[in-house]
């Protein structure tokens, strides 16, 4: 089955998680959406619609893909599947003829022919997907629809159940030399991992699982459900339920209901719950967030500029690739800070909002402004864990620079009008 996954106008409320990589590629439960996409539908042939800046990224890092390639999407009647969409456990019979599959009001899928291909173009998908919907059958498609950061923490526990397969019993697994508490059938270590002594899985409330040539040291307690990726290190820490950690993480401290994307150097002591981080992130000595307001009352978070209600009680922060933050800082319930933002300690809980490029110090806002030398701390922070900046991430992140420099000028702005207002 040809399958290919689509980015629609409404992942830009996934900001500042999607400003780097595409939607289906945020992690919930221990895969990606977009390999939960492909699983679903079985797909044999697979391709990828993707902002045109992007293009390039996943041709890198997918080369088997169809990337933005037309004449092959409408050489054959294909799958087209929206990137934000969590499928349903059940597998789907695909429909006879074209259908449109629906979440809500919501295209998660269309089943599209000659016709529907015969004159599609992908620079603006949103025209086409509501002719669609008007015009072919339309049916229920199940799962549901990630609309902002958010979604994905919350919905992680379910998903870490749901992508869990038992492993076979083997006299291996016996001889590892962790405690377990809990149905010996919801642990799964891979043989190449390496478990020190003194370290508790719990597994009464949903699977543990360590993947591939990750390490956790002694005095570390992993409780279910959870997933410690491939070369991930797990440095003495407390890692809650619900929480993903990918892969080539360096964890310590507490982390509870947390998706870490990957790369992420949280070596030391320090809570994180509630949030998602990205790639190449840097989390200081004793940083905490706060995830829960003192009056229990509902969390807004501020997306692309925008305070955004997210109906729930506890929500961490959200963090942008290559952004680092220092020792010893205090982040705000329902913090945002996008790409390669600098955050420092100022003594006090910082401001919940924080635009990409930005840096917050001496508890004031300014600019990252110099591109270069903030790209060449990423060329050293990528070759201390073997991988490489490339010229295509570079493009990427001058691209996004000059993209998002009018709404970063505009913010700073602003906050220098407040300062000079207080203080007068």
């Amino acid at each position: 089955m040809r399958v290919c996954l689509f980015e629609d106008r409404a992942v830009l409320n996934l900001d500042p998680l999607v400003l780097t990589r595409p939607v289906f590629d945020l992690l919930c439960g221990q895969c990606s959406l977009g390999h939960k996409q492909f699983r679903y539908f079985a797909a044999a042939d697979q391709g990828l619609l993707v902002r045109p800046f992007l293009a390039d990224l996943c041709r890198l890092q997918q080369p088997a893909f169809r990337v933005n390639n037309l004449p092959w999407l409408r050489s054959d009647p294909v799958i087209l599947v929206n990137g934000r969409w969590l499928p349903p456990l059940e597998k789907t019979v695909a429909a006879p003829t074209p259908c449109v599959g629906v979440v809500g009001d919501e295209v998660a899928y269309v089943q599209a022919g000659a016709r529907e291909l015969a004159a599609f173009s992908p620079g603006d998908l949103e025209p086409y997907l509501e002719e669609w919907r008007n015009r072919l059958p339309v049916r229920a498609a199940g799962g549901c629809l990630v609309r902002y950061p958010w979604d994905l923490v919350r919905l992680n526990e379910q998903e870490l159940h749901a992508d869990y397969r038992p492993q076979p019993p083997s006299g291996a697994r016996d001889s590892l030399p962790l405690a377990l508490v809990g149905p010996a059938e919801n642990l799964r270590v891979d043989p190449s991992a390496r478990i020190d002594p003194f370290v508790v899985a719990d597994t009464l409330r949903g699977p543990v699982v360590i993947d591939r040539e990750a390490v956790v040291l002694s005095f570390s307690r992993l409780e279910g459900p959870c997933y410690i990726g491939p070369h991930t290190q797990i440095l003495g820490a407390r890692i809650r339920g619900g929480t993903t950690i990918g892969p080539n993480c360096r964890v310590g401290g507490e982390v509870e209901a947390t998706i870490l994307h990957g790369n992420v150097n949280k070596y030391h002591d320090g809570f994180l719950g509630h949030g998602y981080v990205g790639e190449w992130v840097n989390i200081g000595a004793g940083t905490h967030n706060s995830e829960l307001r003192h009056d229990y009352g509902e969390v807004s978070v501020t997306i692309a500029g925008r305070p955004v209600p997210t109906g729930l009680q506890k929500v961490g922060c959200f963090i942008g690739d290559h952004t680092k933050i220092g020792l010893g800082t205090l982040l705000n319930t329902g913090t945002t800070a996008g790409v390669f933002c600098n955050l420092l300690p100022g003594g006090h809980l910082l401001p919940q909002y924080f635009p990409s490029f930005t840096s917050w110090w001496k508890s004031q806002y300014a600019e990252n402004g110099d591109l270069s030398e903030l790209l060449s701390t990423a060329t050293e922070v990528m070759r201390r864990r073997d991988g490489a900046l490339t010229d295509v991430h570079s493009r990427i992140f001058e691209c996004l620079f000059d993209r998002l420099a009018p709404e970063r000028r505009l913010f700073l702005q602003r906050a220098r009008l407040t300062n000079l207002r207080r203080s007068a």
